[in-house]
């Protein structure tokens, strides 16, 4: 006797075809080969309320395989599932919306992305290989909320050969995530060609055994099978993962070709598409759908982590007393990541939705201050900054507050993560430490010099709610650090601060005021403005002192923030000489580009830029290495007196 959801497969392939063709693009063949998973999933088996996708108790389904999402667009829109960017806003998706795929005013992009009003899913997805690590995170906010919840992740069989599934494996191991259950769309086609062997339904399900997973084989095409694995998610002491044996382009012959991969049906082939559907109802003797779409069976009842309308750390003194740098601040000598740590410390103590994740270098970071404190609330990535960014996303959508910390070049890995980030609109803190020149003796293999001008460019960037696409703070002192990582976790969207190895004495009094776009005023003259950023404001002051005997005065500006609300360094510079000197240890295209884009708008002033020139090497220490590139402080001097 058949599944009376198999009819059901056969509507919903039509509506893959019609939307498709409709639209003029997108991966029918693709979508028909998760027909009956998805319908298994969303109609039988997972556990939510399609009319409150918003519900933290909900099982969950990561299209890690976003160009398959037609076929989840029509289960839903079949289901009346609600869609929009609120709860306030929300309205059921009809059958008849699927017509509107990929539409500029369309909730149905052309890859899940939740920002744009299809809360069903947690995060875009569509940069392969990134969803499992996504799942992973919704578990662990699963685990932390105490909600019974079970996280299903489709993956592409030939996006598997993504190096970032095999780090979110062995992490969903690490951390014995039971509940996220990895299913891999086993179809054997790619875009271009045939999957490699190395992909093969067989070789993942050894590699998978191998890896520790109660591993399902089962055909994706039989719903008793789809049941039975699903059935073991959650219930055993390892994570199960299915490996499902697909058609590409199920149903429709002229799609199961490999040639087919995004290609949709003209208008003159959706007759015979659905004609090919129909006859596999009929060789299947499968009733024609009638009535409602069945109801999913309903979530047990969970609340997510209480919300705050604002995080408030305690003092300054306080924090590093009680994570021992008492006596660093009492030498005046403490590094912005140190002063992280105890930021984190403290944001800890304050709000429960403070989480840390780090790449295997806490002791360096010091995010390890926050892992003393709250165990369960810091996650030990190991040296994957990919799965720690995706994760720190999925952390994220179950309402938590992530802070990701590495080395800031490491990072650089994980820039695409980043991006996804960006555009589910994600409430993810990266914090990159060791950043710059002053790093010195490890050399430019451990440096960050691009990662200013990668993030300012989202900071030009708006993320359609009226907010920067992300704040960058780049903290010259301890007291910086502490207050801008207290200021990061209050804004609701991506956030990037940058620390270095390197301590330096207090610029700031204990009880200073950071605000966004601001820039603390350090030196006040008539001569060149300086305006510098992290730890090259430590040498810029020096070298404004040593300037000041010599009968020269300048103004100095501390630039904290990114966007920066230019116009007090573009006054004083006006008053002065007309001539703003930018001092960076970063490539160019940070605070400079920024300032010289806001002085090109006046016309008035002449903005100069000293940032590294080269690829640098290494030195016994960072201000070596900074001379060498001609950005110590006599460098700073001379070059303010030929702009005098």
């Amino acid at each position: 006797m058949s599944n009376p959801l198999e009819s059901r497969v056969i509507e919903l392939g039509k509506h893959v075809v019609r939307m498709t063709t409709a639209a003029g693009s997108g991966h029918p063949s693709s979508a028909l080969s998760l027909a009956h998973i998805v319908a298994a999933l969303m109609y039988e088996q997972m556990r939510y309320d399609p009319a409150d996708p918003w519900n933290p108790a909900s099982d969950r389904l990561v299209l890690s395989e976003g160009h398959s999402v037609p076929i989840v667009y029509a289960a839903y829109a079949d289901l009346g599932g609600v869609v929009g960017k609120s709860p306030a806003a929300k309205r059921a998706l009809t059958l008849d919306d699927l017509k509107s795929l990929r539409e500029l005013d369309s909730v149905l992009d052309g890859h899940p992305n939740p920002a744009e009003g299809f809360p069903f899913f947690d995060a875009a997805t569509g940069s392969l290989g990134q969803g499992l690590s996504v799942g992973a995170g919704l578990a662990l906010g699963a685990r932390l909320s105490k909600i019974d919840k079970r996280i299903f992740v489709i993956i592409g069989d030939g996006e598997s050969r993504e190096g970032q599934i095999w780090e979110a494996l062995d992490f969903i191991i690490d951390h014995e995530l039971v509940n996220v259950c990895p299913i891999f769309n086993c179809n054997g086609q790619g875009q271009a060609d045939y999957v490699s062997k190395q992909q093969s339904a067989d070789v993942l399900v050894g590699k998978l055994k191998a890896f520790g997973y109660d591993v399902q084989d089962i055909d994706g095409h039989k719903m008793d099978q789809i049941a039975s694995a699903v059935a073991k998610v959650g219930k055993g002491s390892v994570p199960v993962a299915i490996v499902a044996r697909t058609q590409k382009g199920w149903g429709v012959d002229s799609l199961k070709d490999k040639s087919n991969h995004g290609k949709p049906l003209t208008a003159a082939q959706v007759a015979e598409a659905e004609a090919s559907l129909d006859k596999v109802a009929a060789e299947l003797k499968l009733p024609k759908v009638c009535g409602p779409a069945p109801k999913p069976p309903m979530p047990p009842s969970a609340n997510g982590p209480a919300k705050r309308d604002k995080i408030a750390v305690m003092p300054f003194a306080e924090a590093v007393a009680k994570t021992g740098m008492i006596e660093a601040v009492a030498k005046n000598k403490l590094s912005t990541r140190r002063a992280y740590g105890a930021a984190l410390f403290a944001l800890g103590h304050a709000d429960e939705r403070i989480v840390a994740l780090d790449g295997d270098v806490s002791n360096s970071t010091f995010a390890n201050v926050f892992a003393k404190a709250f165990p369960n609330r810091f996650f030990e990535c190991k040296i994957a900054e990919q799965n720690m960014i995706s994760t720190a996303a999925g952390l994220s959508a179950a309402g938590y507050i992530p802070f990701a910390s590495s080395f800031a070049k490491f990072l650089a890995r994980g820039y695409d993560q980043f991006e996804m980030a960006a555009i589910t609109r994600a409430n993810v803190k990266l914090v990159g430490s060791h950043a710059g020149c002053s790093l010195g003796a490890d050399g430019p293999s451990q440096m960050s010099l691009p990662d200013m001008a990668y993030f300012r460019a989202y900071t030009t960037a708006e993320d359609g709610r009226g907010n920067p696409a992300l704040t960058l703070f780049h903290p010259a002192d301890a007291v910086a650090a502490y207050r801008l990582t207290e200021m990061a976790a209050n804004i609701n969207g991506l956030c990037y601060v940058r620390t270095h190895r390197p301590d330096v004495p207090l610029i700031y009094p204990q009880d200073a005021v950071f605000k966004l776009g601001g820039c603390g005023k350090l030196a006040e003259g008539d001569s060149v403005t300086i305006v510098a950023s992290g730890y090259m404001t430590t040498l810029a002051l020096k070298a404004v002192r040593e300037l000041e005997k010599a009968g020269i005065k300048c103004n100095l500006f501390d630039a904290y923030c990114l966007p920066i609300d230019a116009e007090p360094v573009l006054t004083a510079a006006r008053k002065a000489n007309g001539r703003i000197l930018t001092v960076e240890d970063n490539f160019a295209g940070g605070f400079n580009a920024a300032l010289a884009e806001a002085a090109a708008r006046g016309g008035d002033v002449k903005v100069f830029a000293m940032t590294c020139p080269r690829i640098p090497k290494s030195g016994k220490d960072g201000d070596i290495v900074l001379a060498a590139l001609g950005l110590g402080v006599q460098n700073i001097v001379a070059r303010v007196k030929e702009l005098r």
